[in-house]
């Protein structure tokens, strides 16, 4: 069956070493397009860390879509929002809290603004604006807002600091969130119904495309669950060993326009 929709992780995977689309990628994306296949991007970013890319892209319309915060929301490009998946108030003081106990940096994130109750303000947590293009803001817990809709949180810190921190995590917390590692300095915790490949899902059959008609390409935790469900899952040269354990195909690295190569070797009609 012939691929309909292609979904792309960004960071590692649809974007290079310096978090730039390369022309052949560019190429690649609008060959698909051209030929009437949907080009979806599935990220943890914002939709304001996507808009510049979908811009290179020519991917423009209301008839556009991304999934965005890791599969916590699906929007169009234009921002309207098709679903949303987000934390309590109750859900963040918890969580904030838990980082305090096991000692690692911990930043929230709403649909335009990072917070951060941590005076000393993490170097990933200020990486993370830069990147996503979205402005931080230094509150306290008791200076949150109880009705802010808290898309994710996240764990931030050095990766061994954060690895040994992982390991003092409640088995409680996993039952009660979605926690999904995205980088070695990036744990995100997220409504438990949120995922990658559970919101693409949702997106696909909303545009009457099975997991057989769906390409994905990732390379990191926070891509297995959309490679588990699309029939045509690549995984990146560079992708962790288990992206390309559970992958049908391995392409090229990000260095060397993988996203091009697959969309070319498996998506094109010839």
């Amino acid at each position: 069956m012939s691929v309909k929709l292609i979904a792309i992780d960004m960071d590692g995977t649809l974007l290079n070493e310096h978090s730039e689309l390369n022309p052949a990628t560019i190429q690649a994306v609008q060959a698909a397009r051209a030929q009437g296949i949907k080009v979806v991007l599935c990220t943890g970013r914002p939709l304001s860390g996507v808009t510049p890319f979908l811009k290179q892209l020519a991917i423009t319309g209301d008839d556009e879509y991304v999934v965005t915060f890791n599969g916590a929301m699906a929007q169009t490009v234009e921002g309207r929002i098709i679903t949303s998946l987000t934390l309590s108030h109750n859900d963040y003081i918890d969580i904030e809290a838990l980082s305090r106990k096991i000692g690692v940096h911990c930043h929230v994130e709403s649909e335009d603004h990072i917070y951060t109750a941590n005076a000393n303000i993490s170097p990933y947590t200020v990486g993370e604006s830069f990147l996503v293009n979205m402005p931080v803001r230094y509150r306290t817990a008791e200076q949150m807002r109880s009705d802010l809709p808290i898309v994710k949180c996240m764990f931030i810190d050095d990766p061994q600091i954060l690895a040994a921190a992982i390991k003092k995590i409640p088995a409680e917390i996993y039952d009660r969130y979605y926690l999904v590692q995205s980088e070695a300095y990036f744990l995100e915790l997220m409504n438990p119904a949120a995922s990658k490949g559970r919101t693409l899902q949702v997106l696909a059959e909303r545009l009457g495309f099975t997991a057989d008609e769906v390409m994905a390409i990732g390379d990191q935790g926070n891509d297995l669950s959309m490679l588990k469900y699309a029939t045509n899952s690549v995984a990146m040269g560079n992708a962790i060993p288990q992206a390309k354990a559970l992958a049908k195909y391995e392409t090229k690295t990000n260095r060397q326009d993988g996203v091009a190569h697959a969309i070319n070797t498996w998506a094109l009609t010839k």
